[in-house]
């Protein structure tokens, strides 16, 4: 997988972005059917962040689908266990994980658990559970990466929830002082957690204010606008350096996205789905796509 270049004529642009969002359909059709097979799950998340997800394997992340070990790769690092629903989607979508396997998603014996293990799943960099571990972890590896020469990049995908955890922000600090222009952070912002809105449980706003304060480069986006997404990471990508500002792309996403009936529902976080409703998300999601691209 190799960058697009951000200056492209529109039909270049157009098209890019038509094969970015079809990725991102995918993704969000991949986390349907992986949730029907426990009937539960993290769904809303998947959907809400599948243009995120579609981004990153898509268009941003360099990487060779048949050697997920490959020493340049760009490290991709899910601090949100839980949304490994979604991730395993774009592994999927990414050719690292064979489709067919996502059948097998939370049983026994699955390389593919409920939540992201790395010593279970090909292209897992970290395991995930207890929030609020990934960047930490990103800042390390970075700094890593830039000791050995390496020209790689590392990408973390974090929630606003767990913008709620001190060593998050002790590690965006780190991250500023030993200048890891090779790190991009990605938060999303669904305005949710186990415990109710995120401005209830604890509010973290002007959250991009506080980015700034710690010597970040701080875009926030719409991040289900396919079109500002790819104009942010481009902007990201272009201030990268070996040495210099890490980024962080704020994204603002709505849980369940592209599925209607599932956009609007109460106790969201780990949703409860009636087996006759599925047939519907899937029909509802491929409806909405198709009338966006008619």
């Amino acid at each position: 997988m190799t960058l697009t270049s951000s200056i492209q004529s529109p039909e270049a642009t157009a098209a890019r972005t038509e094969r970015v969002e079809a990725a991102a359909y995918r993704i969000r059709h991949y986390a349907l059917n992986m949730g029907e097979v426990q009937g539960q799950g993290y769904v809303g998340q998947a959907l809400g962040a599948a243009e995120m997800f579609a981004v990153v394997y898509a268009d941003q992340l360099r990487y060779r689908a048949e050697d997920p070990e490959w020493e340049a790769r760009d490290r991709f690092l899910l601090s949100t266990g839980h949304y490994a629903i979604g991730h395993y989607a774009a592994l999927a979508e990414a050719g690292i994980v064979p489709v067919a396997e996502l059948d097998s998603y939370g049983s026994d014996d699955s390389r593919l658990p409920m939540s992201g293990m790395s010593t279970y799943t090909p292209g897992m960099e970290i395991s995930g559970g207890s929030l609020g571990h990934g960047l930490t972890i990103a800042v390390g590896t970075a700094l890593g990466l830039r000791y050995q020469g390496s020209e790689a990049r590392v990408y973390n995908f974090l929630s606003d929830g767990e913008l709620d955890e001190g060593s998050t922000w002790e590690a965006a600090m780190g991250a500023h002082h030993h200048q890891l222009g090779n790190l991009t952070a990605m938060v999303d912002i669904n305005a949710l957690q186990a415990d109710g809105k995120t401005d209830t449980v604890l509010r973290t706003e002007p959250v991009a204010d506080k980015w700034a304060a710690c010597g970040w480069f701080v875009q926030r986006v719409d991040g289900n606008d396919m079109g500002a997404l790819l104009a942010a990471f481009d902007a990201a990508a272009a201030q990268a350096a070996p040495e210099g500002r890490p980024s962080v792309i704020l994204c603002d996403t709505k849980v369940g996205r592209g599925v209607p009936l599932l956009e609007n529902r109460e106790k969201a976080h780990f949703m409860r789905i009636e087996e006759h409703e599925w047939q519907i998300c899937r029909e509802q999601l491929t409806a909405g796509y198709e009338g966006e691209t008619k």
